[in-house]
Formats: structure tokens, C-alpha cells, sequence
């Protein structure tokens, strides 16, 4: 399966192309991007495996991540959309775990909420059961997204990472 194209007012969150890999390689390259998912900036080959990672989620799982693009510009701003990690945490066994990460550039216009309520939105109507996230204790600005995308805080753990919220979202 291939990743439907969807749209909202400001974005098209479309399949992940090669021509989002230099966009998507130098945000995860910047600490701000990395400070609460993983600590350590990504060199280029690191960010070339986890790229192909999100893009083959979709003919594996039936789901996967999206490229969030301007939808004037079709300019890379982040990616994001249902995911199975794998992470080992018993809280996600079982769960599709939602996840976003925006270039910095981005940050603070609402684009996150924007683009996750819109993948949410497909996952309600293409995927069962409910839908969980992981963020870190200190990221405010995510732990707001999550919130105002109908999140509720289930569960802290403890990880190599350090401090992570638990989120889960009921389908309306």
C-alpha cells in the first residue's frame, strides 16, 4: 500500500519522496529536533536508515508516516502519522503509536496540530482500536498537541531516553 495524499488548509501530508530526504536529513542533523526524541542529532546515514524506515511502513503495515508539506510550496516542514516501533514498552504492545517531528523552521504556527489531526482523522476511519504516543516529560509543546488532538496522559515510564509520557485517544 502506498500513502494516501490527504490535505488541510496550509498542508499536504503526502508519501515520503526522495526529494524530502536533504529537507528531512538536516532536521534531524539540528539538536532542537533531537533534544526530546533520542538526545544525539542524526548524522546523514543514520537519517537515511530511519527515512526508509518511515517510508516502509506503509507497504508492510498498511500505515505508516507522512512528509508534511507546505501545501502552496510543497517545502518539507516535518513528518509524522501512525507507526509499530517495536520500542519494547509494554504500554504500545498492541497499540498504533502516533508520532510527529517538525523542522525547526516550523515550530510554533500550529502545523503539528494541524497535520496530526488530519492523520488522526485517517487512522479513525482506516485502523482499529486506539491510538497511543510517547512523549518526553519536558516537551511541552508536544504534550500540547497531543492534548488538543484528543489525548489523555495514561502512563509514565522510565526508559533510556529518560522521562516519557504515555498518551492514548478513544476514537470519537
Amino acid at each position: 500500500m502506498r500513502a494516501p495524499t490527504l490535505e488541510t488548509k496550509r498542508l499536504r501530508l503526502r508519501p515520503l519522496a526522495a526529494r524530502d530526504f536533504d529537507a528531512y536529513a538536516a532536521a534531524w542533523s539540528d539538536p532542537r529536533t533531537t533534544r526530546f526524541i533520542g538526545g544525539a542529532p542524526r548524522d546523514r546515514i543514520t537519517s537515511w536508515g530511519k527515512f526508509l524506515q518511515a517510508a516502509g511502513m506503509w507497504p508492510v503495515l498498511g500505515y505508516g508516516y507522512w512528509t508534511f508539506a507546505d501545501r502552496e510550496t510543497d517545502a518539507y516542514l516535518g513528518i509524522g502519522g501512525p507507526s509499530q516501533m517495536e520500542r519494547g514498552m509494554p504500554q504500545l504492545d498492541g497499540f498504533v503509536e502516533m508520532g510527529w517531528a517538525l523542522a525547526p523552521a516550523a515550530w510554533g504556527q500550529g502545523i503539528a496540530t494541524e497535520a496530526m489531526e488530519a492523520a488522526c482523522q485517517w487512522a479513525d476511519g482506516q485502523l482499529r482500536g486506539e491510538l497511543r504516543c510517547i512523549i518526553d516529560l519536558e516537551n511541552a509543546p508536544s504534550i500540547r498537541v497531543a492534548e488538543k488532538i484528543g489525548f489523555s496522559r495514561i502512563d509514565e515510564v522510565e526508559n533510556e531516553q529518560g522521562s516519557l509520557l504515555v498518551f492514548a485517544r478513544v476514537r470519537p
